[in-house]
């Protein structure tokens, strides 16, 4: 009987032995040689970066680097990127234009090349898909338009297109105004006061979202607000964080069991908007689902028709999407319009002038948006020194050749969007300036007609279906608040932006209002 239990127990220590074995050489072979295999065929092109570590790639580097950088105070300059993104900076100056970088074991092409950067994103070759989402980013969006792929990604973007562009775009307008009448009510008792722009824009940009999209409210969405937005905080203390092998598959981090828990919440608040919607209309209190964004996506979960059907977790992920995109970029660019307005007050004059002279004090229309040319030309500007979308990342299907490079199947190509826009080769020696008249003569000429110097919406077919509909949005907002209030920044503000989903100010913006009616 002994006899036979130590032969078991030494099968078990050998199986073992040999199962651990087996794990250790996976690891080594993922996480040690396919790394160095891929860094020394990239290094022969000439492509250098710095050096791969194991499991961790770049990323301790880069968390070091990004925690030096938010430690030290700033200057009131729009020369942001060695703050906000002192990896990019200090290593496009040391490697160039384009450069190797690993996100763990994963490896990415760095790149401020518009050529290349074109040829990617403009994807006529069906060559580069969008990587899968980072497991917090999942939670965040699902497999929303954002995120998703093929055929699943064309439905989507159909009802989207339809839902923000044309004619749904104008009927919107009314919505948009509404919001913003409904903030200014309340900026009524701050007059020659202090007020925090990123905030009350927050607000604001969940209201229009919600108006526009729901035909709901801030306040009735203001529960999946609050926790997209701690989902939101998640990804960004995750963001550059490398999961360690084999232990993150049976370890949760409180990370990990928060943001499970805030998914299945956000899934039975978008449900219970969902059937709502659908219990009106079998009541007999509507006659259709719906024009805006929500009707057309419970339309198409209704649909007999299979090739048109949306499932319930599709539509879940698109109203996180869009509830989520639709407010984070717009808040965004909105408060760092209004500090760039504030500290450039002949630019503030001349869009305040532009304003009276097109609506008065009426409120705005579409028409009227369209020739905004001082206010477009303001907002362009923004978006180039404060662009909102940290970077793109688009994944190789297979082994394929990019301008000189040829990279393996699997790699990653990241576009800094910030480290183009400021990148002084394409936009001269005062890349780091305010200087809207660069855009005086439209997009294409201030870009020297390169079409990929200037993405802050991104570009080809994956550009941002809900683009117009943001601008339109900032410019009505800015044109109501330059109709009423000059704007000066207040002693209390602190320059300190930082990267999070979008770039955000740290320590929120702190504007003083000064109502024109007192100055009349």
């Amino acid at each position: 009987m002994m006899d036979v239990r130590v032969k078991l127990l030494i099968l078990l220590a050998t199986s073992l032995l040999i199962y651990s074995l087996i794990v250790l050489l996976k690891v080594l072979y993922d996480y040690w040689w396919v790394p160095l295999r891929i860094q020394h065929f990239l290094n022969s092109q000439g492509l250098k970066g710095p050096p791969y570590k194991f499991i961790h790639g770049c990323n301790k580097q880069i968390n070091k680097m990004r925690s030096e950088a938010l430690s030290k105070p700033m200057g009131l300059t729009h020369d942001i990127l060695p703050r906000v993104f002192p990896h990019y900076y200090s290593w496009i100056n040391l490697y160039g234009k384009n450069y190797l970088s690993w996100d763990g074991v994963q490896a990415q092409v760095v790149t401020t090349d518009p050529e290349l950067i074109k040829e990617v994103l403009k994807n006529s070759e069906q060559t580069f898909r969008k990587r899968e989402p980072p497991i917090y980013v999942g939670r965040l969006l699902g497999d929303g338009l954002v995120t998703t792929e093929g055929e699943k990604w064309a439905k989507k973007r159909k009802l989207a297109n339809y839902a923000f562009h044309g004619e749904s775009l104008k009927n919107m307008t009314p919505a948009v105004i509404a919001s913003v009448e409904t903030m200014l009510d309340k900026w009524k008792d701050k007059e020659g006061k202090e007020i925090e722009a990123f905030q009350e824009f927050r607000i604001l940009t969940s209201e229009v979202i919600s108006r526009t999209a729901f035909g709901s409210s801030y306040f009735e969405g203001e529960k999946i607000f609050y926790m997209l937005q701690k989902l939101a905080d998640i990804v960004s203390r995750n963001s550059n964080k490398s999961r360690i092998p084999i232990l993150s598959k049976f370890w949760k981090t409180d990370d990990d069991i928060e943001s499970e828990k805030l998914a299945r919440e956000i899934q039975d608040l978008v449900i219970e908007i969902v059937k709502k919607r659908e219990n009106k209309v079998s009541s007999g209190g509507a006659e259709s689902f719906g024009s805006d964004f929500l009707g057309l996506l419970v339309k198409a979960f209704n649909n007999s028709d299979e090739k048109n059907k949306i499932s319930m977790e599709d539509l879940v992920d698109e109203c996180k999407t869009f509830y989520f995109a639709g407010q984070e970029t717009v808040n965004a660019s909105l408060a760092w319009a209004v500090l760039v307005l504030a500290i450039h007050r002949d630019w503030q004059d001349k869009a305040r002038r532009e304003v009276m002279e097109i609506f008065g004090k009426q409120n705005p229309h579409s028409e009227g948006l369209a020739k905004l040319k001082i206010m477009s030309m303001i907002i362009n500007e923004t978006l180039r020194l404060y662009t909102p979308l940290n970077g793109m990342v688009r994944r190789a299907r297979r082994q394929v050749q990019v301008g000189k490079l040829v990279l393996p199947a699997e790699v990653d190509v990241l576009i800094p969007n910030m480290a183009l826009h400021h990148d002084p080769e394409l936009w001269g020696d005062d890349a780091h300036v305010f200087k809207p008249e660069r855009f005086e003569e439209g997009i294409a000429k201030a870009t020297k007609y390169n079409a990929a110097a200037f993405i802050p919406f991104g570009m080809g077919p994956r550009a941002c279906v809900g683009m117009t509909f943001a601008i339109n949005e900032t410019k009505t907002a800015l044109s109501m608040i330059l109709q009423r209030y000059t704007i000066s920044l207040s002693p209390a503000y602190v320059h300190s932006p930082a990267p999070r989903i979008t770039v955000q100010p740290q320590h929120g913006i702190q504007v003083m209002l000064n109502s024109l009616s007192n100055d009349a």
